[in-house]
């Protein structure tokens, strides 16, 4: 469970304060009902279209949504310290994607593994929950995911948090090069290269690359992450993914046009050493974003991982200084 802690200042950071803000007399009186157990986790199942899709789930349920959606190769795993962090006072529901966590991994042959159908079935999911309005917490694939969601919902988006999440071309550097070969020709020559990213050394690569300490880093991390991605079958999905997001580049310039148009308040917190999505993808935010506080973070890819306690602080403050409400 996190702490309230003061961010010191790091080589080339932000410092930013992360203590929560003091609930008012008046504030209290409208405050979420809080229970003994409302940092508790509860890891729950539910069907969509067939499949049983899993999600965390922690906080009072009459309190502002937030709705985390996780990037590659991981799953609901990556927030299990950012749930109990801000259960206490948001209601905190994180699922896994087809193909990712303990949900259904159904083969290519039986899904479709495309970034318009893992929005699809998220779009089912929060109906089936029966969320109406939520704060999107977007990294990594949760990135093409969520704008999805944000772009055919405005009205149900109350803000963003984008951690290490690409809406740019800016943000498709060097690493990006053999992915765009993919995506003008899907053959095994293109994919031989790409299979690399879906091994034990890719995958604890992404967790401690320009990370500052990184004996702070779980080995846990990985050592999940691998078995997922070694199940039969997987590689394929995973595959398929990789092509898949060439689809997302075409759709930047209606993203954009949503975050100019709603304005939803975003906040920013990017960690700048990742060489994924580099912190040249995230300044370009600041040209259509006027509601937006920015942070870069001295840490990497997965920046929960080393500043999962300055990303709490700075979520908890910043939503309570928009006022986001709870609407169920």
């Amino acid at each position: 469970m996190f702490k309230q802690i003061t961010l010191s200042l790091l080589s080339g950071a932000i410092v930013a304060l992360a203590f929560a803000t003091p609930i008012t007399p008046s504030a209290a009186a409208t405050a979420p009902t809080v229970r003994a157990d409302a940092r508790q986790v509860a890891y729950r199942t539910v069907k969509v279209d067939g499949l049983d899709i899993f999600y965390r789930e922690a906080g009072p349920q009459n309190a502002p949504t937030v709705l985390l959606l996780h990037g590659f190769p991981t799953s609901s795993h990556m927030f299990r310290n950012l749930i109990p962090a801000l259960a206490d006072t948001f209601h905190i529901v994180a699922p896994d994607y087809p193909g990712f966590g303990n949900s259904s991994m159904p083969t290519v042959t039986e899904f479709n593994y495309t970034f318009d159908n893992l929005a699809r079935v998220m779009d089912k999911f929060t109906e089936e929950l029966g969320l109406t309005r939520y704060t999107l917490y977007l990294q990594d694939y949760g990135a093409p995911v969520g704008f999805r969601l944000a772009a055919k919902h405005p009205e149900r988006v109350q803000a963003l948090v984008i951690q290490n999440g690409n809406a740019y071309e800016e943000g498709l550097r060097d690493f990006w090069t053999p992915l765009k070969a993919y995506w003008r020709e899907r053959n095994e020559t293109n994919a031989a290269p790409l299979r690399k990213f879906l091994e034990r050394d890719a995958t604890k690569w992404q967790y401690t690359h320009g990370v500052r300490r990184p004996e702070v880093i779980s080995p846990d991390n990985w050592l999940i992450d691998q078995p997922l991605l070694d199940r039969p079958g997987n590689q394929e999905i995973q595959l398929q993914l990789f092509y898949s997001y060439g689809s997302n580049p075409p759709l930047y310039r209606e993203w954009q046009d949503y975050f100019r148009r709603y304005q939803p308040p975003t906040l920013i917190v990017w960690g700048k050493n990742d060489q994924i999505f580099p912190a040249d993808g995230a300044y370009p935010y600041r040209r259509d974003l006027k509601n937006l506080e920015f942070h870069l973070l001295d840490t990497g890819h997965f920046a929960l991982e080393e500043d999962g306690e300055v990303i709490a602080g700075l979520m908890r403050r910043f939503l309570e200084a928009k006022a986001i409400r709870s609407s169920r």
